[in-house]
């Protein structure tokens, strides 16, 4: 290996701490145990050391995620008295070699990765081939994780005392944990304990905004899509604070229901609701009263934020009385006067004196800062209180991986009760600095496109189900301004996939989340161009939801006994981490079935392959067990489209569902809304042509059903509870 200070041999390091310090220009100062509640922890010159007592008497193999100098000397700092010897990848026999040797004095031998090209926010750059190699070398290794708060963390005023770096050790992996999905798994926990580390996450989400609204108040600007009009992050911040004072009189209850689509008016309502030391509900207007009635009932919400126009448009919303309604466009009018007012004020005043006069508090951590209701798809909505931690971890995540900048920009299409509408097309652009195109629906498909192509959008958040429309009303042009389509809500089509990248040269990056993780977890990413000399990381992997995002522990569990697995098996999906919800609303015994020690039980079956990509293989709820073996619907759905040629059709055409079978235990009912005359095969053509392909005859539906069309939720999910019960009914 190249030297990596003149003088230090090639292929090997051997210093003392002092002298590794010095050798590397850090002076060497005492290490002091601090006694928090990670356990040891040390600190030099700004780098935190966690974990420090999982570091072995006798010698062991320090793996990092990803290591600079001064990180390495904070080691050194971190652990006096032992001997430090630094290998390199050049040549990985005589780091082997030196390795050996040195773990057998007791040293702690630290390895220096090869640089490589990657996305911020990525776990490791170490080479999967170099640490494979090195795992089979057999010696005892120290999982490393590095957390880099200062790469990209919201701005707080006044700033916030960000240590450089938070190392964290796992425990050693010795014998047969010497394995890619093991070590995967404990650099994923090693990572989660460092990022939730951060101070950031204690302040409130409404102190936050404060800062970001005021920050970017005359440089970023929501432009209102259905007549174009433009409102400054200042006028945004000035509104809410006006109309949160109007919000106190109103009610004395602690949460507050929303009633709006994306727009302006939808991020001042939200805005206010904090500043006014409420809890905003964005309500789903899209759902049936049942729903809707049960989650008013569940958040005890009393008044209800909305405007005219949408209360005679949803007729359907069982809409209070008149008095219970908090009308934007016949009271904004009556606070012209405060709004210029806060308008001055916000732009003299520091945010921390602009905090300090409205009243917010400095601290949020686990309080509720917002609540969604989970689309009912399956049951009756469940409250998911999402605290001031959660979302402002998530935000961190999310705008870590895809590091857009202010001149960016984002569509807000999605509903603000959709937690992507929610966290990633509100609360990040403000927190952030990023423009903000809104439009009230993700339907109107050339209408969207018109507006990412005259407002140069960057960021596009959709559903496959929204998606397939741009194939057919969409120009190539209009699309070019777009550095991310991300998707999720549902499986991302191989088809849809293919015929995106066709058409407008744009490959969609699919994602995953979910409500209770505020809710992103994972995302794909371009793949980065080669550089010359220097590996690239792999970001983008199809078929995959993506690499899990910075912060986030994953483990696999049987779905039969939730016993252990490794990672690279196929089972429930566990995560962990500060985005990750601390309970459904009033509902304990749910919250037990899901949640166990700071871990969430996703429901969902996957794997993660050898790069930490992670592959979802379906819903648990969207599996039957037929003669004892479990049957995916999605991957029967994929064969069925395809053997009935509907891989491109825009709208979603067939859906299966599992029923109760006296027989096999359950049994596949196809839906389908295709027209009779254009669908020749009935279910025994339709069984021989899936027979044909390969299928087993256990996943092919036993009866075929004809509805006028699939029902769908407002995200574009599947509507399992209508499915399931036109299922029924037919059978």
């Amino acid at each position: 290996m190249g030297a990596v200070r003149a003088g230090i041999n090639p292929g090997v390091a051997r210093l003392s701490p002092k002298a590794f310090a010095q050798r590397l220009g850090v002076a060497h100062t005492a290490v002091h145990f601090c006694g928090t509640a990670w356990g040891g922890l040390h600190n030099m010159k700004g780098i935190e050391v966690l974990n420090t007592e999982f570091v072995p008497a006798g010698g062991a193999l320090i793996i990092p995620g990803r290591l600079s100098d001064a990180e390495m000397a904070a080691i050194g700092s971190a652990l006096p008295g032992r001997t430090l010897t630094r290998v390199g990848p050049d040549d990985l026999a005589v780091a082997e070699q030196a390795a050996r040797a040195a773990v057998l004095t007791n040293s702690i031998v630290i390895f220096q990765p090869t640089v490589t090209e990657s996305w911020n926010g990525q776990l490791t750059e170490v080479p999967r081939d170099q640490l494979e190699t090195m795992l089979g070398w057999g010696l005892p290794v120290l999982p490393l994780a590095v957390d880099r708060p200062a790469d990209w963390q919201i701005d707080l005023d006044p700033p916030d005392s960000l240590p450089q770096a938070v190392l964290c050790f796992a425990k050693p992996l010795i014998h047969r944990e010497l394995t890619l999905p093991r070590y995967q798994e404990a650099l994923l926990g090693a990572g989660e304990e460092a990022f939730s580390s951060r101070s950031l996450f204690k302040t409130s989400l409404t102190r936050a905004l404060v800062r970001g609204l005021k920050r970017h108040g005359s440089t970023c600007r929501v432009i209102d899509g259905t007549d174009e009009s433009t409102w400054k992050f200042d006028k945004i911040l000035a509104a809410a604070i006006a109309l949160s004072k109007l919000i106190k009189q109103e009610t004395t209850k602690p949460r507050i229901g929303i009633v709006l689509p994306p727009g302006p008016a939808g991020l001042i309502a939200n805005v206010a609701a904090l500043l006014a030391g409420k809890t905003p509900v964005n309500l789903n207007y899209t759902a049936g009263k049942d729903a809707i009635d049960s989650a008013i009932r569940q958040g005890e919400i009393d008044r209800f934020l909305t405007v005219d126009l949408f209360v005679r448009k949803m007729q359907t919303f069982p809409w209070p009385a008149t008095k219970h309604l908090i009308l934007l466009e016949r009271v904004m009018p009556k606070l012209k006067s405060q709004i210029a007012l806060w308008l001055v004020v916000s732009k003299l005043l520091p945010a921390s004196a602009l905090n300090l006069l409205l009243g917010v508090p400095a601290e949020g951590d686990q309080a509720e800062a917002t609540l969604l209701f989970t689309s009912g798809s399956s049951g009756e909505p469940k409250g998911v209180a999402l605290s001031h931690r959660n979302v402002l971890s998530n935000v961190t995540q999310f705008g870590a991986r895809l590091n857009l900048g202010h001149k960016d920009s984002v569509l807000g299409c999605l509903p603000l009760f959709h937690s992507f509408g929610c966290t990633v097309t509100m609360w990040y652009p403000m927190l952030h600095g990023l423009n903000v195109v809104t439009f009230p629906s993700p339907l109107e498909i050339p209408k969207l496109a018109g507006l990412i192509e005259k407002y140069g959008v960057t960021l596009l958040i959709s559903t496959p189900t929204f998606l397939r429309g741009y194939l057919r009303k969409v120009k190539r042009e209009q699309l070019s301004s777009l550095k991310f389509v991300v998707t999720g809500a549902e499986k991302l089509p191989s088809s849809l996939r293919e015929s995106f990248s066709e058409t407008f040269g744009k490959d969609i990056m699919e994602g995953y989340g979910l409500t209770e993780t505020s809710p992103a977890s994972n995302v794909n990413l371009p793949n980065l161009p080669a550089a010359e000399g220097k590996p690239v990381s792999p970001s983008h992997r199809p078929g995959s939801v993506g690499q899990t995002l910075p912060g986030l522990a994953v483990r696999i569990t049987d779905a039969a006994n939730n016993e252990p697995l490794a990672l690279n098996q196929s089972g429930i999906i566990w995560f962990k981490g500060s985005n990750v919800f601390n309970g459904y609303l009033k509902q304990p015994r749910k919250t037990e079935e899901v949640l166990q020690n700071g871990w969430f039980r996703t429901g969902d079956i996957g794997r993660m392959d050898e790069d930490g990509f992670l592959f979802i293989e379906g819903r648990l709820s969207r599996f039957s067990k037929i003669g004892g073996e479990m049957v995916p619907h999605e991957t029967v759905e994929e064969h069925i489209n395809r053997a009935l040629g509907l891989e491109n059709e825009s709208e979603r055409k067939i859906a299966v569902v599992g029923v109760p079978d006296p027989d096999k235990g359950e049994a596949l009912i196809l839906l389908t809304c295709v027209a009779s005359d254009a669908i020749k095969q009935e279910i025994i053509q339709l069984r021989y042509a899936l027979l044909d392909r390969g299928v087993p005859a256990l996943w092919i539906p036993k009866k075929l059903v004809r509805v006028e069309e699939i029902p769908l939720l407002a995200s574009g999910k599947l509507d399992l509870k209508k499915c399931e019960a036109l299922a029924l009914t037919a059978s």
